[in-house]
């Protein structure tokens, strides 16, 4: 985890200092080589493919990318359906359902959900767009921080962004950097801790409330999913290698032949090597022979140890190998409960913690439409996670029919998976309802009468 701590009595938000910006960035520098190699790892960039062997050995780099499966499906599960949100007040969201909708959060809340898989922590910068409306934005994580005090609440004092531009012509770096405080934005183009001529761009009001920054992390520590096994997919990719290097050198076997020689002198030895090699065919006098020297595979030991490592790989990671032959696909939902209780324990923990983000991203929302005259109260707003997992539609119909007079008819159609909005669905249950029931009323009125 990335925590910068700044005195809380040297801090004013009007005054920004160049050189203490520029500390914090070269320091912020030396501690993300971890988030730099998971996201190589997530790449395929793993350390086999540095390896060197001697010039006439064989060499594969076999790369078996398990830090994409993993993140790929740890991030589907926690946010492969888009968060649904309700008021436990009276008044009406929609206009901050249209907000999100304008900027697009379903696709940012993707985004965030993969980064904070690979990299452990993730950042969102929320700013007005030129017609108005907040916009969101995913920002890269090497190049974000954000600055608390040094306070036992550890209140958030500002956040910054920055990304290297070099100047060759001076042979210097310079720091392009944006710094968001609680009311203001400084863009500031750093040359260096020594140097006085950095730029300051100016500073503007963001009218936000907050912090622009949102930080999400994926725990505690913010460590990403695959991060601690990745000694484990550099020893499952040398394994896989070797046994391919293994291979290449048992076909490239050297030939030794007793009692007998391929020719009399260099030219004639390689004239029968290539006869060999063509034709397959060796003729040797009577009490002569030949034969390969090689080593026996023991391929049954290799294949032991390949299962083994992988499935320290998925057990340790408590993402499941969905392609195992164990996770089968007619399992009952208890039994895929069961299977999936290590990455729903890994999910609740990503939920608590980007539950913290949203609340901050809610309530800027809600402080912006303030502005527009739309009062929403902030913590009135209740986000809900909804995990992607096959549902067996004849089991969850079973459960809603037993539970029919127990709970509310709006939390049955919240179990239904095909339902996005349970409040429009059962507007239109009753609208329904309602036209049944006057068709049926105008077809009794209009039926002749019965004799009696």
């Amino acid at each position: 985890m990335f925590k910068f701590v700044y005195p809380k009595s040297d801090y004013d938000e009007k005054r920004i200092c160049r050189t203490d910006i520029y500390r914090l960035i070269t320091q912020h520098i030396n501690a993300v080589e971890k988030i730099k190699r998971n996201q190589e790892y997530y790449k395929g960039e793993h350390k086999i493919q540095n390896r060197t062997r001697a010039a006439n050995a064989p060499n594969e780099k076999i790369t078996c990318n398990h830090a994409k499966d993993i993140s790929d499906v740890a991030s589907g599960y926690f946010m492969g359906s888009p968060i649904t949100y309700e008021n436990t007040d009276d008044a009406d969201i929609e206009p901050m359902l249209v907000a999100f909708d304008n900027a697009n959060v379903d696709d940012t809340d993707s985004e965030l959900a993969l980064d904070l898989s690979i990299n452990g922590l993730a950042y969102e910068y929320l700013y007005v767009g030129k017609e108005g409306s907040l916009k969101s934005k995913v920002l890269e994580a090497r190049n974000c921080f954000i600055v608390v005090d040094d306070t036992i609440e550890e209140n958030e004092l500002f956040g910054v962004y920055y990304w290297k531009k070099k100047d060759d012509k001076r042979g210097k770096t310079k720091y392009v950097a944006t710094i968001m405080t609680e009311h203001y934005i400084y863009d500031m183009v750093i040359i260096g801790e020594d140097d006085e001529r950095a730029i300051k761009k100016g500073r503007r009001e963001h009218h936000l409330g907050e912090i622009p920054l949102i930080e999400y992390m994926n725990n505690k520590y913010a460590i990403g999913d695959f991060e601690q096994q990745i000694p484990l997919i550099d020893a499952y990719n040398t394994l896989m290698s070797d046994r391919i290097n293994d291979i290449e050198q048992f076909i490239d076997a050297i030939l030794i032949i007793y009692g007998a020689s391929l020719g009399d002198d260099e030219e004639e030895v390689s004239a029968a090597a290539k006869e060999l090699r063509d034709n397959k065919l060796l003729e040797l006098p009577e009490d002569a022979k030949a034969e390969y020297l090689s080593r026996c595979l023991d391929e049954n030991g290799v294949e032991v140890l390949r299962k083994a490592i992988k499935e320290d790989i998925y057990n340790f990671s408590h993402v499941p190998n969905i392609t195992d032959e164990n996770f089968a696909g007619n399992s009952s939902g208890v039994a895929m409960e069961y299977k999936l209780l290590g990455l729903e324990m890994l999910t609740t923990i990503k939920t608590r913690y980007f539950r913290k983000g949203l609340r901050k991203r809610i309530r800027i929302f809600c402080f912006y439409l303030r502005l527009k005259q739309i009062m929403l109260e902030a913590n009135s707003i209740v986000p809900h996670f909804n995990r992607t997992l096959p549902k067996n539609l004849a089991e969850l119909s079973t459960v809603i029919a037993n539970l029919k007079d127990s709970v509310t008819n709006r939390t049955l159609v919240k179990l239904l998976p095909f339902v996005e909005d349970p409040d429009e669905e059962l507007e239109r249950l009753e609208e329904e309802k309602s036209k049944k029931l006057k068709a049926e009323k105008e077809l009794f009125s209009n039926a002749p009468p019965q004799a009696i």
